[in-house]
């Protein structure tokens, strides 16, 4: 019907305008971009996750409310005419049967942040794409964080929410987990996150309960995530009311809008004592260098390749008849005992408070 309706306003020379998301926790910030986009056209079509799609982009205990309360909100405000549900991850469906005019979305995103489903989608019905400005702290993550804080339900009681992301076998990710099991790190992992669909840190995850996410990271060159793949482990992070994200075997650089979306709370782990080595191999480098000492760093991470401030570092002695495998392996035990104990202290310190 939506559709048919989208063909009688191109007949009289108006405009559907398409706009998509969950509208969890209507809030201010809502209706403020669902009015500017009605001012784009003639008509605004809402385009509603469903509860299951909500819950697979969210995670759970989303959504705070069902599909059928959010529509009837949405349905309420003066600017929305028609509102539609969907039940998968994507709008692309959506999108292809109604074909909108013009499609609006947050200023969170970019036209290359897009997803690729959706975007290209939107090219085959030469949608006008068009991104709205945000209103500022007016945000569904920022709402619920201020609620737990409130409650006293928030972090700063019970140490960090942690994220952690990798590529590889999670051996950090297991010495970070297991130090919270012991007690000697008070903290809870919210989310892992990889860009490996069958790495072994997502299946180590799943073990233990943990909400474990494939986040595809397009096919850029280099080590570098897509836009789109950003704007989804932000988006993924900020649900899971992330307060430090630990990079464990992560093998991708890290830019914006990561970097700006959590200022000084993004760590990494590197097997070399930097600034020596930088890059992949750090143990090899050394060894191949005839190095008589090498080990790892925790630190901050930047824009660059491990470039950020140094936050702690122990040192491995390099042995004769040490091969590659036997000085990582040792490499490794420090960083299972150095790794959790930064993260302590970097939350008592206050950095990513």
């Amino acid at each position: 019907m939506v559709a048919a309706w989208r063909d009688q306003l191109d007949r009289e020379e108006k405009k559907l305008v398409l706009t998509n998301g969950c509208f969890d926790l209507l809030h201010v910030g809502h209706v403020r971009y669902l009015r500017e986009a009605r001012a784009l056209g003639d008509a605004l079509v809402v385009a509603l996750n469903g509860d299951a799609s909500v819950r697979e982009l969210k995670g759970e205990g989303r959504p705070m409310n069902t599909a059928e309360d959010r529509a009837e909100i949405l349905c309420a405000l003066e600017c929305v005419d028609r509102v539609v549900v969907f039940d998968e991850k994507r709008a692309t469906r959506v999108i292809d049967t109604i074909r909108p005019h013009l499609y609006a979305k947050g200023g969170d995103y970019t036209p290359e942040s897009l997803n690729p489903e959706e975007r290209a989608a939107l090219d085959r019905a030469n949608t006008e794409i068009r991104i709205l400005s945000l209103v500022p702290g007016k945000s569904t993550s920022a709402t619920l964080k201020r609620m737990q804080d409130d409650s006293g339900g928030g972090s700063k009681n019970k140490g960090p929410r942690l994220a952690v992301l990798g590529s590889g076998r999670g051996s950090n990710f297991e010495a970070i987990a297991d130090a919270i099991d012991a007690g000697t790190l008070e903290a809870e992992i919210a989310l892992v996150i990889s860009d490996v669909a069958h790495s072994r840190i997502l299946a180590l995850a799943q073990e233990r309960g943990i909400p474990a996410i494939h986040i595809e990271p397009g096919s850029e060159k280099g080590g570098r995530l897509s836009d789109a793949a950003l704007k989804e482990i932000v988006d993924r992070l900020e649900a899971a009311s992330v307060d430090l994200i630990a990079l464990a075997g992560f093998m991708r650089i890290v830019r914006a809008p990561l970097l700006t979306a959590f200022p000084g709370r993004i760590l990494n782990i590197h097997p070399s004592l930097l600034p020596k080595y930088p890059g992949l191999g750090a143990w090899r480098q050394a060894l191949e260098s005839g190095d008589t000492e090498t080990g790892c760093t925790v630190h901050l991470v930047d824009a660059g390749v491990d470039t950020g401030k140094t936050l702690a570092q122990a040192k491995v002695p390099i042995l004769p008849g040490d091969t590659a495998e036997t000085l990582h392996a040792r490499i490794q035990e420090q960083e299972h005992r150095l790794y959790p104990q930064v993260i302590a202290e970097t939350w008592r310190a206050g950095l990513g408070q």
